[in-house]
């Protein structure tokens, strides 16, 4: 059982409403308490007393703590399930990539989070998932190339295997649209791969054709960009929003030397 054991309100109600959405059992105690039988984690801050009092040293046997801030509620929630669950390990980042890649968050055996964001906001994800991890791991699939590869150059400090993807998205039953991405990233995580720093991949003409179609369809004047800013954003150097607004910048800048030109010549 999780007690959660501490004078901070702030970090109390966030680990409180943090166990109640995952539906796990807790009970909760003044820091001074006697614990009850059948505790395995206690959640306090750092300004609480230790448990046993403010005399106490070590643990009473078979009880182990969380000391959280209210910012590290989720984290303290994560790290008490893990712990309760026995599933200590290295936490694993798996990571389907695309547009929209899926992203799941490991702990041992436990998944603690997932996520599915704009491929703009993955790296972001990522970093914060992992930044109290020890020595986290992320395990990028291979399937989509060149989503992948930006992924890839943009973790550059943080540990990255590449996994084969193949057979990872599971069938999806009624009810289940729009999982398959988790899930095949929850599956990633639980595939070793090969370590890998950085990929540079050169794009197909298919590849930037369907860059160029993805400008068109999220231009609100029906525009496409050109295949040099098709590569960039292949790269990764660009979003397609930005090489929009890059080329729409070309075409207004042409359109007013023309117009200078032709003032100058009548």
């Amino acid at each position: 059982m999780i007690v959660v054991a501490t004078d901070d309100f702030e970090l109390y109600h966030d680990v409180v409403d943090e166990l109640r959405d995952r539906g796990v059992a807790f009970t909760t105690q003044e820091p001074g308490d006697e614990l009850p039988d059948g505790t395995r984690v206690v959640i306090r801050s750092p300004t609480d007393d230790p448990i046993g009092g403010s005399g106490a040293t070590n643990d009473p046997a078979g009880v182990e703590t969380v000391v959280a801030t209210a910012e590290e509620a989720r984290r303290a929630v994560e790290e008490a399930v893990a712990i309760l669950r026995g599933s200590g390990g290295r936490t694993v980042v798996g990571v389907d990539p695309g547009v929209r890649p899926g992203i799941a968050v490991l702990h041992g055996e436990t998944i603690v989070s997932a996520f599915q964001v704009p491929l703009a906001d993955a790296v972001e994800t990522i970093r914060r998932e992992v930044a109290d991890a020890p020595d986290p791991l992320v395990r990028i699939g291979d399937g989509a190339r060149l989503q992948g590869s930006q992924l890839i150059n943009d973790l550059e400090d943080i540990a990255v295997e590449i996994v084969d993807e193949t057979g990872t998205t599971p069938y999806l039953g009624t009810g289940a649209r729009g999982m398959g991405d988790v899930l095949a990233a929850v599956n990633i995580a639980r595939l070793s791969g090969d370590a890998i720093d950085s990929r540079r991949i050169e794009p197909t003409a298919g590849e930037l054709q369907r860059i160029k179609d993805r400008s068109r369809r999220q231009s609100a004047d029906d525009r496409t960009i050109d295949e040099g800013l098709a590569r960039r954003v292949a790269a990764g150097d660009l979003s397609v929003e930005e090489a929009l607004a890059t080329h729409r910048e070309r075409d207004e800048s042409g359109t007013e030397q023309g117009g200078d030109e032709g003032a100058t010549e009548s």
